[in-house]
């Protein structure tokens, strides 16, 4: 059952990786990215039971957080062009 999981995670990853290079906009394409490592965790996790060793769950927990704070610091950079920006500093030079 975990070996038609891991096929299934295969194709859903290459349907996300074709989205990715043939994406419309910029955003299109880091949402295409994000779910390429959503399903990589999940593969982590598949392949994991399949071996028998739960300890790739731990290593899944730390790409998710890789991710996550990749995807939201690649929004940031393209949003205002430097990772530095400070919203707040606007409201105080007014």
């Amino acid at each position: 059952m975990f070996a038609v999981a891991a096929v299934a995670i295969l194709a859903s990853l290459a349907l996300a990786i074709a989205r990715a290079i043939a994406g419309p906009t910029l955003f299109d394409r880091v949402l295409a990215g994000n779910t390429v490592g959503t399903l990589a965790i999940l593969l982590l996790a598949v392949f994991g039971f399949l071996t028998g060793r739960p300890e790739f769950l731990d290593l899944g927990l730390t790409y998710g957080l890789l991710n996550l704070i990749g995807t939201l610091a690649v929004l940031k950079f393209f949003r205002y062009g430097d990772l530095a920006h400070d919203d707040d500093a606007g409201d105080r030079a007014r």
